[in-house]
């Protein structure tokens, strides 16, 4: 059977709606379109009803205790400015101190730029050569003001695994609240709130083939309640934290796609681990000076992050151009600058400006990473018959 060109390898930026999540979602668009808040009628009775199932069946599946503990929001970014602002400007008298690390996603570290103009202070811990924070760090960056810790699952572009639980044990023992983005991991990794000892963590649904537009904060509720000064106001939908309409089929389909990747996991993850490491056994066979980025075993499944040196990233996308393909985090794409994860790495930017995100999922074969490598192949020998770039002087044009 022929390969249907272009084939997708940009899974970490977003993921095709699965089929299944449809087909869930298609009713509540224009047979049951009811308004959750409408307590009048059938109509607002089914669309509420459909959410309470969509909340429970959410937070079964991060083991939260309650399912009140799911508040939906419009995806990830707004999760986690909820989590980081609704936090500290609802816990000022208590503190006026955060960390997170180097690495967190700009959604994460923009967050807390805004809240140190508002005065607050934010600690940043670097990370070692493979991406990894050393808990010790966290510890010592606790003072008695620390209100909240903020450490990402798994990193979107080079796909390393956070010791989350090391660091939830630390956060324990301070009193300092632990919230994580997990967009990336939820549905890809067994994640259990109460077990990592996370208070408040943020995902999505398109990363794990669901809809754009619809994500979720779970907030612990005892021990004691986690209280969070909403961002918006008006409506009072879910309990006050985040007012607004609820789109009941977003949130139908997010409750069926983590459903699907949670009953999928255990052989989905082994063949995406499979073919993440035939990938970088060809690549590296192909061209010896290739590196790859992140820790080689804590990270997930189909993720392979890697440095063409010598080559820009954006020629490898063009002479790739049959492949869909980054060169790092989708939200901060188009924005010129090295990736600061991987500045966080100690890469220089010219390694930096070489690197290749590769996100391997569910629709991909070995066929098709085979014919990538044949690409890869082909763009090597057209670029040694062209020899080195030449490099214009002061006075070319």
């Amino acid at each position: 059977m022929p390969l249907k060109l272009p084939i997708y390898l940009d899974h970490h930026a977003t993921t095709p709606v699965d089929s299944r999540v449809l087909e869930a979602m298609l009713p509540f668009f224009a047979e049951d379109f009811g308004n959750p808040s409408s307590q009048t009628h059938s109509f607002g009775w089914r669309a509420e009803a459909a959410v309470e199932d969509a909340r429970e069946r959410l937070a079964r599946a991060l083991g939260a205790a309650d399912p009140r503990e799911i508040v939906f929001t419009s995806g990830t970014t707004e999760s986690d400015n909820l989590a980081l602002k609704g936090l500290a400007r609802a816990g000022r008298r208590r503190g006026d101190h955060l960390v997170t690390a180097l690495t967190e996603h700009p959604a994460v570290l923009d967050a807390c730029r805004a809240l140190e103009a508002e005065g607050f202070r934010v600690t940043r811990l670097p990370v070692d050569a493979q991406g990894l924070l050393d808990p010790d760090d966290v510890a010592r960056a606790l003072t008695d003001r620390t209100l909240l810790v903020s450490v990402m699952a798994a990193n979107s572009e080079i796909g390393v695994l956070q010791p989350l639980e090391a660091i939830g044990r630390i956060c324990r023992e301070r009193g300092v609240l632990l919230h994580s983005d997990a967009a990336q991991a939820v549905g890809k990794l067994p994640l259990d709130v109460r077990a990592l000892g996370v208070d408040l963590l943020s995902f999505c649904a398109h990363k794990l083939y669901g809809p754009k537009g619809v994500g979720a904060l779970y907030v612990r509720r005892d021990r004691p309640r986690v209280a969070l000064e909403p961002l918006l106001h008006g409506g009072g939908q879910e309990l006050g934290r985040r007012p607004g309409t609820l789109p009941v089929p977003l949130i139908v389909g997010f409750a069926r796609a983590v459903e699907i990747c949670l009953a999928e996991l255990p052989v989905e993850s082994q063949r995406l681990s499979n073919l993440r490491d035939q990938l970088w056994s060809q690549l590296s066979r192909e061209l010896p000076d290739l590196r790859r980025n992140g820790h080689p075993e804590r990270r997930l499944p189909g993720n392979l992050s890697v440095c063409f040196e010598g080559v820009e990233a954006d020629a490898i996308l063009v002479g790739l151009r049959e492949v869909a393909l980054s060169t790092g985090s989708a939200c901060a794409s188009g924005s010129g600058e090295p990736s600061h994860v991987l500045r966080a790495l100690g890469l220089p930017d010219a390694l930096a400006r070489s690197t290749v995100r590769f996100g391997i999922g569910r629709a991909n074969t070995s066929e098709e990473l085979a014919w990538l490598i044949q690409l890869v192949r082909e763009l090597r020998a057209r670029r040694t018959r062209a020899g080195p770039p030449r490099h214009r002087s002061a006075s070319s044009p």
